[in-house]
């Protein structure tokens, strides 16, 4: 079966590599991604892989050479591995190899081996498939596990025994499960009992690692479908156990309660319809995190989730840092969202005050729209009158709160009266009596006893401070 790369916006590459390897007396193959995403009409990614049976680190050496000698090439001899970058793309050049493993380790023994091993050794048929650019057979698409008849039944499967390939490399059962999120494949059936047979081998990948891959699920089109399988095979309860405690539902005295992991899936898939921010995501995926440890059940009330927001906001940090995820802005944005997600609800009341109202435009700042996308997510009801009068109420609110912040200007806002300003006023040194006339002045303006205004502010403070015993200086 030959691929016509004639048309290919890298053919003058291709031909060049060509040309350079069948000067060296070499073979070299396109493999992997690259190969999978332009038979499937995909937008072909930038880093693509060239497999030669011979040394990858010598022919990429001599391909940037021809391509332009000031081109660096990246050696990493313990893989046998060179890249360099070329027109935007990043060029993997590694000579075939065989590989074998310890059972404590995913990295492994490698010794030089034909195209055939090295197609063996890939985690998926679909990622098996090799397009040969050498000058007697250019275009072959080689393809030893039937790779393309798998994408055509949009399959997951492994070239060799399943519980082999997972086993050897564990990450490959995140791997499999990202593919089918993203691809919207299914696993075959053996393949999907051998992730559960070795999912506890998870253990020994790196967690850097399983969230690359868990962010590329989070990032999907539909979310559930891979959070669904990483439940399902066990693999979600070695990294993320605080996220299947939610499953389940108890019932005391007749009274149940929603099962709030599915929920929580269903939250994702809904926030993911409308956007793309991978943080985002990951609020709507930990906002109910702290019902499982606040879960009670309560005479004559029923079931009770109390302080679950805040518990939850101070569960992600310890989660964040478990996973290795981003520990700054990207950590303190999902504690906020996570810490807010119950409060615009509160708030669709006729007599709600403006004064809640712009706590809440203060507390979330610029992150209010988003948090209003989470709240609209987390209507899961099949109800359609319900969820009609849900999404009115939080127009309803989203209205409301534009006329406060137009009118108090309180979002992102900074007190109107600085620190160094209090200091001067009553010929203080820096000490507790400025943070909590600062303190007065935030909460005067929220409340709406003050307006945010640099002149109300500072008669407010003199008052305050006459009643702390300070003196402004004449």
């Amino acid at each position: 079966m030959n691929i016509n790369l004639t048309q290919n916006i890298n053919f003058k590459l291709f031909k060049q590599i060509s040309e350079v390897a069948h000067q060296k007396n070499q073979s070299v193959y396109i493999v992997g991604g690259y190969v999978r995403d332009l038979w499937m009409g995909r937008e072909v990614p930038t880093d693509i892989d060239f497999v030669t049976e011979g040394s990858g680190m010598d022919l990429a050496k001599s391909v940037a050479k021809a391509i332009n000698p000031k081109l660096k090439v990246s050696v990493f001899k313990n893989y046998g591995t060179a890249m360099f970058r070329h027109d935007n793309l990043d060029l993997e050049f590694v000579g075939a190899r065989k590989e074998s493993y310890s059972e404590d380790s995913r990295k492994p023994d490698v010794e030089s081996g034909t195209l055939e091993d090295d197609q063996k050794r890939r985690d998926f048929t679909i990622n098996a498939l090799a397009i040969s650019l050498n000058k007697e057979n250019f275009g072959e698409l080689l393809d030893p596990f039937e790779g393309i008849s798998d994408i055509s039944n949009r399959i997951i499967r492994t070239p060799l025994e399943p519980s082999q390939t997972y086993s050897d490399d564990p990450l490959r059962m995140m791997r499999a499960i990202r593919f089918s999120s993203t691809l919207n494949f299914k696993i075959e059936k053996q393949s999907l009992e051998a992730i559960k047979r070795e999912a506890a081998r998870i253990k020994i990948v790196s967690m850097e690692r399983i969230m690359v891959e868990f962010n590329k699920i989070m990032l999907s089109e539909r979310p559930s479908v891979g959070l669904k399988l990483l439940a399902d095979t066990g693999l979600l309860d070695y990294f993320m156990p605080e996220l299947t405690a939610l499953k389940g539902i108890e019932e005391v005295e007749g009274q149940t309660h929603k099962d709030n992991f599915w929920h929580t899936l269903e939250v994702v898939d809904n926030i993911s319809k409308n956007t793309d921010k991978l943080w985002l995501r990951w609020a709507a995926l930990l906002h109910d995190i702290g019902k499982a440890p606040t879960k009670k059940f309560v005479e004559r009330i029923g079931w009770t989730f109390h302080g679950h927001e805040f518990l939850g906001s101070k569960m992600v940090k310890s989660l964040f840092l478990r996973l290795k995820l981003p520990m700054g802005a990207d950590m303190k944005y999902v504690q906020k969202l996570v810490k807010l997600s119950s409060r615009p609800i509160a708030l669709i009341d006729d007599g709600t005050s403006d004064s809640a109202l712009r706590r809440l435009l203060f507390d979330s700042g610029e992150d209010l729209e988003d948090l209003f996308t989470l709240c609209k997510a987390d209507i899961t009801t099949k109800n359609s009158h319900k969820q009609e009068k849900f999404k009115k109420n939080f127009e309803y609110v989203a209205v409301k709160i534009k006329e406060v912040e137009e009118k108090d200007q309180v979002r992102n806002f900074q007190p109107p009266i600085t620190g160094e300003e209090i200091m001067t006023l009553f010929n203080l040194k820096p000490g507790r009596e400025i943070g909590i006339l600062k303190e007065k002045v935030k909460e005067a303006i929220l409340e709406g006893e003050i307006g945010n205004d640099k002149s109300e502010a500072r008669n407010f403070v003199i008052a305050q401070g006459k009643q702390l015993g300070l003196q402004p200086v004449e």
